[in-house]
């Protein structure tokens, strides 16, 4: 059996730092500070000359002397700062004369234009070429990226040209049917692992596109390497941690890894597999993962937050099953928006729809039947994580509708 620990360890903010700074610490560094401080007499920070035993250095002879060479000076100095000031003047006088000639061939142009010696075509500016990237929207087609151009976060000028080259990125992460070569692994024990995934990413709290990538890492691993059972929770909690990193603003620390998985594994050991990861995978673990399509699919629908989580609940079950990890990312998310539209009653694949997700309603229809399938099938008392997570009423309790009736789901896709 797989050495799974399924329980949920609240994490506190103490063992995330680990140490405590004390007042030892802090004392060498304000003494430092101290040494660091110079004296305002002298640059190197030396103590004030004196005179300690009168006028035996001739100092009130040597005084006229002193001081008429500070005056050269002061004088030196005067001199250097009127010639600069008179070099920036000069400089400006040449701007604003260059200025004055540019209007004025500006405006001789426009009178030789007007008295009909130049065509008026060669003195109007040239119009901006377009961008050849840039395509007319077709008819019934809503800009879902019009409202959101003041907004610099949403970088809506170039969210077509991302979504875009994710769809392109997707045939370069096709996973085979790795299992055959796996001899010591099964379907099961790697539902088992993304189930204690999900209480991973609940407990630690971590986004949602950290728990994708992390399965997604999971497969791409397993397809490049044959394991045993007994490294499979360590690639698990690798992953995890290999995607907090990418995802995450601030990612759990190794000892959090380590003490979910009851200190099973050593710190070395998480370390080296971490490393053995990131070299199969040839460090590409930029991955398009169902959950960023499945947003801009959400917000071309204008679907509630309800409905999201539908779709988002469909989604995240499909993690758990080997029978889905040769989807495309962007299919399962629109086949997963289209099924809890219909759950819904909330109509059918729009223009809008069609247009940014690429895909027609008929050609999802095969991959909705088949999700709508894993939500009829018997509930697997190993795997309950995803199900018990959106069966909360901060997910809207979306895990406790029924499914559609098969019948009843293909009529909606030819009426």
């Amino acid at each position: 059996m797989l050495p799974l620990r399924h329980s949920r360890p609240v994490l506190s903010k103490v063992s995330r730092t680990g140490k405590t700074i004390s007042a030892e610490t802090v004392q060498p560094v304000k003494e430092e500070c101290v040494q660091t401080k110079r004296s305002p007499s002298s640059p190197q920070g030396a103590a004030k000359k004196r005179s300690a035993f009168g006028d035996i250095t001739n100092a009130n002879k040597n005084q006229q002397l002193i001081q008429k060479k500070k005056d050269g000076q002061k004088a030196a100095v005067k001199k250097t700062r009127n010639v600069a000031v008179t070099g920036v003047l000069k400089n400006n006088e040449i701007n604003i004369k260059r200025a004055q000639r540019k209007v004025t061939i500006v405006d001789v142009t426009v009178e030789v234009a007007k008295e009909g010696k130049v065509s008026n075509e060669e003195v109007k500016p040239k119009p901006k070429e377009e961008n050849s990237l840039e395509q007319p929207l077709p008819p019934n087609v809503e800009d879902i990226d019009k409202d959101a151009l003041d907004d610099p976060f949403s970088s809506s000028e170039y969210a077509m040209d991302i979504f875009t080259y994710m769809r392109e990125r997707e045939e370069k992460f096709v996973l085979p049917n790795y299992m055959e070569s796996q001899g010591d692994i099964s379907k099961e024990m790697r539902a088992i692992l993304v189930d204690w995934m999900v209480e991973v990413q609940e407990n630690f709290e971590l986004n949602h596109e950290t728990l994708y990538l992390a399965v997604k890492l999971v497969d791409h691993y397993l397809a490049a390497s044959v394991v045993t059972r007994e490294k499979l929770q360590l690639i698990g909690s690798t992953t995890v941690l290999i995607a907090s990193k990418f995802e995450e603003r601030c990612p759990p620390c190794l000892d959090d890894f380590l003490y979910i998985c009851d200190d099973a594994y050593k710190r070395e050991e998480l370390i080296a597999m971490e490393m053995d990861i990131l070299q199969k995978l040839n460090f590409d673990i930029n991955i398009p993962v169902p959950y960023r399509f499945l947003r801009r699919f959400g917000k071309c629908a204008h679907a509630s937050m309800e409905t999201l989580t539908l779709a988002r609940y469909i989604c995240e079950l499909t993690l758990q099953d080997y029978d889905f990890v040769q989807e495309s990312a962007s299919k399962m998310a629109a086949s997963c928006l289209l099924l809890a539209l219909k759950m819904k009653d909330l109509g059918s694949w729009t223009a809008t729809l069609q247009h940014y997700s690429g895909y027609q309603a008929m050609d999802l229809l095969p991959l909705v039947k088949r999700l709508n399938f894993l939500l009829m099938c018997q509930t697997n008392e190993k795997l309950k994580a995803v199900r018990s997570k959106y069966s909360h009423r901060v997910f809207f309790e979306v895990a406790k509708l029924p499914p559609l009736d098969v019948l009843k789901l293909e009529e909606s896709f030819w009426s």
